[in-house]
């Protein structure tokens, strides 16, 4: 597989053999891969095996199923840099429903270009990550098995291009970009409007990241055009050798109607605190409350929108370096109205699940 897609690569350019082979310490090609399996029971006993439509990861009960896998090659040199990732799972089911056809399938598409001679600058273009927040669709990256309610309804990938610049002293991180919109691969149709965000990171130590990213832009046509501004800021602490902290907070507000000066807004602050027991034994504890009054980002069409608190605990086992085994139980409890359903289908306030997962990265 690593050959095949070497020989591509080759073939269309964008990997110079000579220089590969000449110039090993600038120059680097590398195929990896995630799997992420789980197992989820939620107490609510869904008939359809969907667990809340606010989750996109871990979200299908009573089934041992794959969140996550995917296979990607890398290459890297001093000057030009690409990634191409396809995946398949319920998260990429869930996640890129809106996106057609194959593009529900690529985790990762883009090629960048360093711009300056003497500073790490550089224009990268497709499809990547997104810039905002703290956890990501690789579920070992996170402190938590599953995702908090923030991150779930934030972009977890984004396509458009973007400058970066980090300094010398890899303390500061600046990035600007033009997006395609909110989460989007493809447009909305009749949306011709570009959408905006930057990041900027400061780690004065190794014991402390703090972050600051945002996105402007419209997720609806522009025949009823609403601008949506939202900003993420979360802080990272490694407070002993042990306990380590993440806070975060998250808000958001878009226009009520095109043109108007009238807005809702969202909102979520979420503590989570991470404990090494031992070099292969973690446990984490998360706290949450996402407030979405006007339904912009989770609609639950009751009276109240969605308000709800959320708290999980979980243990995570180090089976190898790269092998990860993982036990976590999670509640929800909306504030206002009853939003979920138990196992006769009768509205309630409360949700509780369990689950494990597996994940092996090479």
């Amino acid at each position: 597989m690593k050959k095949i897609l070497f020989s591509i690569l080759i073939a269309s350019g964008f990997v110079n053999l000579t220089a590969a082979q000449s110039d090993s310490t600038k120059t680097s090609f590398k195929i990896s891969g995630y799997l992420d399996t789980y197992y989820v029971y939620d107490f609510g006993n869904p008939a359809d095996h969907n667990r809340p439509d606010f989750l996109y990861s871990f979200n299908r009960h009573n089934e041992v199923n794959l969140n996550s896998g995917f296979i990607k090659a890398a290459y890297n040199h001093d000057k030009v840099r690409g990634n191409l990732a396809f995946m398949a799972g319920t998260y990429a089911n869930a996640n890129l429903a809106a996106e057609p056809g194959v593009l529900k399938n690529i985790f990762e598409a883009n090629a960048g270009v360093k711009i300056s001679k003497t500073k790490n600058l550089w224009v990268d273009a497709g499809i990547f990550a997104s810039h905002i927040g703290f956890e990501s669709a690789i579920g070992a990256d996170c402190w938590n098995m599953t995702r908090s309610i923030l991150a779930e309804n934030s972009p977890y990938y984004l396509s458009g291009a973007k400058i970066s610049y980090t300094s010398d002293n890899e303390k500061w991180f600046l990035s600007a970009l033009i997006l395609n919109g909110w989460q989007r691969i493809q447009r909305i149709p009749g949306n011709q409007t570009a959408a905006f965000g930057h990041q900027l990171t400061w780690k004065p130590n190794e014991k402390i990241t703090l972050n600051s990213s945002s996105f402007i832009g419209s997720d609806t046509p522009d025949s009823s055009r609403q601008m949506r501004y939202f900003h993420n800021f979360y802080g990272q602490f490694q407070l002993n050798k042990k306990l380590s902290l993440i806070t975060g907070f998250d808000m958001g507000a878009q226009q009520q109607t095109k043109g108007s000066s009238n807005y809702n807004v969202w909102y979520s602050p979420v503590v989570i605190a991470r404990y090494q027991a031992t070099e292969k034994l973690t446990f984490a504890t998360r706290a949450e409350y996402y407030s979405d009054k006007g339904e912009v980002i989770i609609s639950t069409g009751t009276p109240n929108g969605f308000q709800t608190f959320g708290y999980s605990l979980n243990m995570d086992v180090r089976v190898l370096e790269n092998v990860l085994w993982r036990l976590e139980a999670r509640a929800f409890n909306s504030q206002k109205d009853p939003i979920f359903l138990d196992s006769k289908q009768t509205p309630v306030d409360i949700n509780y699940f369990a689950g494990t997962s597996f994940s092996i990265s090479f």
